[in-house]
C-alpha cells in the first residue's frame, strides 16, 4: 500500500501545483497503409488476403509556470477493428532535462533498445503458439500499469549517455489461475558518439519482474537483459541486436502456463539512395519452453530473413514491396509451419 501512495502522491503534488486547467496544445500524426499480402506456407494452400491499417495519434502538451512539462498521449488503430491504446503514461519533463513518467510508464530496460533496421512491408508467416522462440530483444521487460518511469537528462555523468530506471508495483488483484506480472524493475542505458563520419549508438538494459498465479512457479520468472548498437554512415545503416532471458505465456488452466527461457539476435542494414530506400533484416531466436516449475529441455527455433524496397512517391506518400522467408522448429523437430510471403502496397502518412 505504501508504494501505490507514493506514485499517488507523486502525481497529485506535481499536477496540484498548476493553475485551473485550461486547453492544452495538441498535436496529431498518423498513417494509412494499404496493401495485399501473398503468403505460400511449407504446408497447406497459399492464401493472398488484403491489409488495410491505419493509426491516428493525438499528443497532449503544456507548460507550467514553474517551466515543467506535462505531456501523455493516446492512439486510435484500425486493422480491422477499431481499439484505442490507453497504455500512455503522464510524463513530466523539468527543466534540467530530466523527466519523470506516472502510471503505464512500461519498462526502462525496453526505452534503451537500439533500433535495428529490418524489412517494410506487412508480410509474415503465422506460426504456432506451442513455438516460443522470442522474436524482439526486450522480451524479458515486463511492468504492470501502476508504475514510474525516470529519465536522465541528456550528457549524463558522461557526454552523448542517457540513462533511465523504472519501478512497477502490483494492483492487489487476488492470485488467479492465469499467470500475470506483479511488480517489475528495470534499468537501461544509450551512449552516443561518433568516429569520424560515422554515429555510433550503443543501448542496454536490464530488467526483473515477478510473476505470480495460484499454481506452482517455483522456477517462473520475466527477466533478461538486452545490448545493440548501430552505426549510420551518410546514407548507410547497420545494426545488430541481441537479447537473453525469461518470460512466460499465460493459459486460463494453472497447469498450462508455460515458462520460456530464450534468447535472439536481429541485424540489419538500410541504404538510401534519392528516393528509395532498400532493407534487409535478418532474426533467429530459440527458445526452450515448459509448464511452471519445470524448465524444458529441447529447442523452439524461428529464423527469418526479410528484404524491402520503398520508394517516396510523394511527400507523405511512398510504395513498398516487401519479402520474407520464414523456418522454424518446434521442441527441437522440424515442422512445416514456415514459408514465404510478399507484400505490395502504399503508406499516407501525415
Amino acid at each position: 500500500m505504501k508504494k501505490e501512495l507514493l506514485i499517488a502522491s507523486a502525481l497529485v503534488t506535481t499536477l496540484g501545483a498548476t493553475s485551473v486547467a485550461q486547453a492544452v496544445t495538441a498535436t496529431m500524426a498518423g498513417s494509412m497503409k494499404v496493401g495485399a499480402e501473398f503468403e505460400s506456407p511449407d504446408s497447406g494452400t497459399d492464401t493472398n488476403n488484403v491489409k488495410d491499417q491505419s493509426n491516428f495519434n493525438i499528443s497532449l502538451s503544456e507548460t507550467t509556470d514553474g517551466g515543467t512539462t506535462i505531456s501523455t498521449s493516446f492512439e486510435i488503430v484500425d486493422e480491422g477493428s477499431t481499439t484505442a491504446d490507453d497504455d500512455n503514461a503522464i510524463k513530466l519533463t523539468f527543466t534540467d532535462g530530466s523527466a519523470l513518467e506516472l502510471l503505464n510508464a512500461g519498462n526502462a530496460a525496453s526505452t534503451h533498445v537500439v533500433a535495428v533496421p529490418g524489412a517494410g512491408g506487412e508480410q509474415g508467416i503465422t506460426g504456432t503458439s506451442t513455438n516460443t522462440a522470442p522474436g524482439d530483444v526486450d522480451f524479458g521487460a515486463g511492468s504492470t500499469v501502476l508504475g514510474v518511469e525516470w529519465h536522465s537528462a541528456a550528457d549524463f555523468l558522461a557526454d552523448g549517455l542517457k540513462m533511465s530506471a523504472s519501478f512497477s508495483t502490483d494492483s492487489g488483484a487476488a492470485k488467479t489461475a492465469i499467470a500475470r506480472t506483479e511488480n517489475s524493475w528495470g534499468v537501461g542505458a544509450t551512449y552516443v558518439t561518433t568516429a569520424g563520419d560515422t554515429t555510433v549508438t550503443i543501448g542496454g538494459g536490464v530488467a526483473d519482474a515477478e510473476v505470480v498465479n495460484t499454481g506452482a512457479q517455483a522456477s517462473a520468472d520475466k527477466s533478461g537483459f538486452h545490448l545493440g548498437v548501430s552505426a549510420v554512415t551518410g546514407d548507410l545503416t547497420i545494426g545488430v541486436g541481441y537479447g537473453d532471458g525469461d518470460t512466460f505465456v499465460s493459459s486460463t488452466a494453472a497447469g498450462s502456463n508455460i515458462e520460456v527461457d530464450g534468447s535472439v539476435m536481429k541485424a540489419g542494414v538500410k541504404y538510401v539512395t534519392g528516393d528509395v530506400t532498400l532493407a534487409l533484416g535478418v532474426a533467429s531466436g530459440e527458445a526452450k519452453d515448459g509448464t511452471f516449475g519445470s524448465a524444458g529441455t529441447t529447442d523452439d527455433s524461428s529464423d527469418s530473413t526479410s528484404a524491402s524496397v520503398t520508394y517516396a512517391v510523394a511527400s507523405g506518400v511512398s510504395a513498398v514491396l516487401g519479402y520474407t522467408t520464414v523456418d522454424r522448429n518446434n521442441e527441437g523437430v522440424s515442422t512445416t509451419l514456415g514459408g514465404n510471403a510478399w507484400y505490395v502496397g502504399a503508406t499516407m502518412s501525415f
